[in-house]
Formats: C-alpha cells, sequence, structure tokens
C-alpha cells in the first residue's frame, strides 16, 4: 500500500463518509446493526474522550497545582517516538465547518509513513501547543484507534498508530449519528474511567440546554434537574451548553487515570 497525498485522502473520504454514516445509522437498527456492528468492534475501532476545553488557559496558569484532563494528553503525547500535525481536519474540511485548521495528531511510527503533503512531523513542545490550541476552540480530544484512518490515508502500520483528534459537534465522524448504536459502539468508545460528569443540582435550574447536545444522549431531566447516565463518555461537551455552569468535569488522580488512559492505547498500539 502506498501513501495516499492529500488529494487522494480528500477524495476517499468524501466517498467514505456516507458509507460509514450509513453504517452507524443501520448499527443502530437490531435486525441490520448485526451486519453492520463488526465494523465497529474492538479492537479495530477504540475511542476515548479527553474534556481538553473544560478549563481555559488561563485558569490553568492560576491553578497550576490542579489535576486537569488536558494533562492526560499532553503525558500521552510524552510517550510517543513520532508525533504528525495533520494541516487540516478532515472531518471539518469535508463539512465546510470552521476550525478547519486544527488538524489531529498522530502518534506512532506510523507518522513516518503519512504522505508529507497531509502535514508534518512536530517536536513534543509543538504537539502541546497545538492541543492548548485546541482547547481555546473548545474542542474536545478523542484518543482515537480507528480502521478508518490507517485505510483513508493509505499506509499500513496500523498497529503502531494512534490518533488524537479535536472534535466539534455535527462534523465528525466518530461522534456524530450515536444517538442510537450498536452495542459494539458503545464498547469500543467507552468512558476513561476516573473521570466523570457531575452536575451540582443546587445550581442546575433545569433549563434542559444540555440534553439535546449529549451526542450519546446520556443526560436526561427528572424533577426538573439534569442527571447524567451511564451512558455518559465525559467528553465536556455539555459544560459549554450550561448557563448557570452546574456541569462540571471531575477527575480522580490523575496518575491512575492517565495509567488507565496508557493502558488502554498500549492494547491496541504501540507508539513509541
Amino acid at each position: 500500500m502506498k501513501a495516499y497525498p492529500k488529494w487522494r485522502v480528500r477524495l476517499g473520504f468524501k466517498i467514505g463518509w456516507p458509507t460509514i454514516i450509513l453504517g452507524k445509522k443501520l448499527a443502530g437498527i437490531p435486525i441490520l446493526g448485526k451486519l453492520a456492528n463488526p465494523l465497529f468492534a474492538l479492537p479495530h475501532s477504540q475511542l476515548t474522550s479527553i474534556p481538553i476545553h473544560t478549563v481555559t488557559i488561563d485558569e490553568e496558569v492560576r491553578a497550576r497545582n490542579m489535576s486537569l484532563p488536558i494533562h492526560l494528553v499532553e503525558r500521552l503525547l510524552n510517550e510517543a517516538g513520532h508525533i504528525m500535525l495533520l494541516d487540516e481536519c478532515i472531518c471539518r474540511a469535508h463539512m465546510h465547518v470552521e476550525p478547519r485548521s486544527i488538524g489531529c495528531l498522530v502518534l506512532g511510527r506510523s507518522a513516518l509513513d503519512i504522505h508529507p503533503s497531509n502535514g508534518r512531523l512536530v517536536t513534543v513542545e509543538e504537539a502541546k501547543a497545538h492541543v492548548h490550541r485546541a482547547a481555546q476552540a473548545g474542542l474536545v480530544a478523542n484518543v482515537a484507534h480507528v480502521w478508518i484512518d490507517p485505510v483513508g490515508f493509505g499506509v499500513k502500520s496500523f498497529g503502531q498508530m494512534q490518533f488524537i483528534c479535536f472534535c466539534g459537534p455535527k462534523a465528525c465522524l466518530y461522534t456524530d449519528y450515536l444517538h442510537k448504536r450498536a452495542p459494539n459502539l458503545d464498547l469500543s468508545y467507552s468512558r476513561l474511567p476516573g473521570l466523570r460528569t457531575v452536575v451540582d443540582t443546587a445550581i442546575c435550574d433545569g433549563c434542559g440546554k444540555c440534553v439535546e447536545p449529549c451526542f450519546v444522549s446520556a443526560i436526561t431531566m427528572r424533577e426538573g434537574k439534569a442527571v447524567i447516565g451511564g451512558a455518559c463518555k465525559a467528553c465536556g461537551r455539555c459544560i459549554s451548553h450550561c448557563p448557570p455552569r452546574a456541569i462540571s468535569i471531575a477527575m480522580d488522580d490523575e496518575e491512575a487515570v492517565f495509567q488507565q488512559l496508557l493502558t488502554r492505547v498500549k492494547s491496541v498500539a504501540d507508539i513509541s
């Protein structure tokens, strides 16, 4: 397999996008889902959300000793032997949604195999600065090991490939169309243990504005208060939709959570 230049990646994505979306929709239908379900099974499809946008950069500077979800991504970058920064988000470019220029990071030996027209190799510090730009743009980091990526970029080194994508609403091949989903999609896209979404019921005014933005339909209203269900992926997207700021992300011991993330990554890919 020869790595694809950018024009070929874009063309393949334009052709493949409707097929993948159709597969995700079919996967939510009990009978048809049996056919589509294998496309989203572990270990060929694994995603983990990290809510990097839940604390602004200024707030982080004022609270250097806080354990913040963005630190998990920074520490993961330290583990990577090679990092490529893609010069655009292929999803947002396809959907004509901004910010297109905040592209994915590719970790591992596969970064050397991707055609250079798609991006450039960067240092760990450059990659960390990119993560902070994504956080300031309000995007969610998705640590992704999905078969679509090596196929789309024309590389063989899937076992040495880990993407960190920076995703927004309604322009993401990973997170769109997950309100009704097959069991494999729930298994492959699972919440990282130690991260959880918390609602302060004393502050929640029951406006319900957090319900619709949840891409996995994990939020319901009960007795005038938002309730986070077990399907929550702890992406933190609901936080920016809460006017009274009643929703937050809680993280247990940072070291323990990071080890959970690292174990999850190492179970599917070697990024050294």
